[in-house]
């Protein structure tokens, strides 16, 4: 789906043109000034007529190849997508949904996770972008130094502590939101990227793509207390909600390898597609979706369901080139799934396993979040 903006002397319209619907919103002037110059543009879903009642809530996404940050209104289709000063590699909604978290390199630099940072290649610090989630056009409310290559931020339940994988530095930064500053740094494996904290908050694991290990953090402590092997490339963790089991996607080896967590052990692996990046539990803990990004020359388009209790895959979803990141709406009816390749978003019926809409977003379109109405 693409869109165009036209001038008009009366105003301003946006021509929104789908493969199978087309609208034509009118702008007053004043409108399309401000959007421009807050370098917005808005776009609507391809979405079908039978699952506009489900959609509610709101999906944020970081573009990372585009320097910018989109918010998809479920209830009304509409996409928003505002230019950041960094090239965001991950996103965060607090768990009061008032605040957004966003990490990644200023916008000048090469975008993510390139080749000649994992080299050493000398690259700026990172920040970690703290906005009024309702008012992201307002531009950050903070801007945080963190460290070298941040690659995901997770917050605590109060919104009082943020944790950022600071990849180039093999490195966790602690981040106090009401004082925006670092407060300390936690050595971690090497080239630390996704994490996740605990049901409890009590623990944070953090995936180390360069050395095949999960970090365990105390995040009393703050401190590692442990460091679990589990195979090659791993890419991100998703805890159970009981907090008994981590699934840990292992990119290099199309697996997803399984944590006990009351004995810091990979217990089990189960073979998924081509490339798993994200992982991410249901509320009821009863199936982990996976997406499977596949590569760069040969993208991959299909995310795995893990049902927890046989520990099979018990089905596979076609979504859009690229598939990379993986949210769950907080009553586990939608599930959703960033497509790099293609610029877009899935939402998948839980119930179904069906793609009920799909949605265009920025360039790129790595980590993404779900906030609740």
């Amino acid at each position: 789906m693409t869109f165009i903006i036209q001038q008009l002397q009366q105003g301003a319209f946006i021509l929104l043109k789908g493969a199978s619907q087309r609208f034509l919103l009118k702008l007053s002037s004043t409108a399309l000034a401000l959007m421009l110059s807050l370098g917005t543009s808005v776009a609507r879903a391809q979405q079908s007529p039978s699952s506009e009642q489900h959609l509610k809530g709101f999906v944020y996404t970081a573009d990372e190849q585009g320097n910018s940050i989109s918010t998809i209104n479920l209830a009304s289709g509409r996409v928003e997508i505002v230019s950041i000063p960094i090239s965001p590699h991950n996103v965060q909604s607090t768990a009061d949904g008032s605040r957004l978290l966003a990490v990644g390199q200023p916008a000048s630099d090469d975008h993510g996770h390139s080749a000649s940072a994992a080299h050493g290649h000398k690259v700026s610090t990172g920040r970690l972008l703290m906005f009024d989630a309702a008012k992201l056009s307002s531009g950050p409310m903070a801007s945080i130094q963190v460290g070298t290559h941040p690659a995901h931020v997770v917050v605590d339940r109060a919104g009082r502590r943020a944790f950022v994988t600071n990849a180039g530095d093999n490195t966790i930064a602690v981040v106090d939101l009401p004082r925006r500053v670092v407060v300390r740094t936690i050595s971690t494996g090497r080239y630390p990227h996704g994490l996740r904290l605990s049901p409890n908050g009590r623990e944070l694991y953090v995936a180390n793509v360069q050395d095949g290990s999960i970090s365990v953090i105390d995040t009393d402590n703050l401190a590692e207390v442990g460091r679990i092997p589990v195979g090659r490339a791993p890419v991100q963790v998703g805890f159970t909600p009981d907090g008994s089991r981590v699934y840990v996607s292992l990119r290099d080896e199309n697996n997803v390898a399984i944590i006990d967590t009351a004995t810091r052990t990979k217990i089990g692996t189960i073979a998924v597609g081509r490339g798993p990046i994200q992982v991410h539990a249901t509320p009821d803990g009863r199936f982990v979706y996976v997406a499977n990004q596949g590569t760069d020359a040969e993208p991959a388009d299909i995310v795995s369901v893990i049902e927890t209790a046989s520990g099979q895959v018990v089905d596979t979803i076609r979504t859009g080139k690229g598939a990379h990141g993986v949210a769950v709406s907080d009553d586990g009816t939608l599930v959703f799934v960033t497509n790099i390749t293609d610029g877009t978003v899935s939402a998948i019926e839980a119930a179904t396993r069906v793609v009920v809409a799909t949605f265009r977003v920025g360039r790129g379109p790595n980590g993404i979040t779900y906030r609740q109405p």
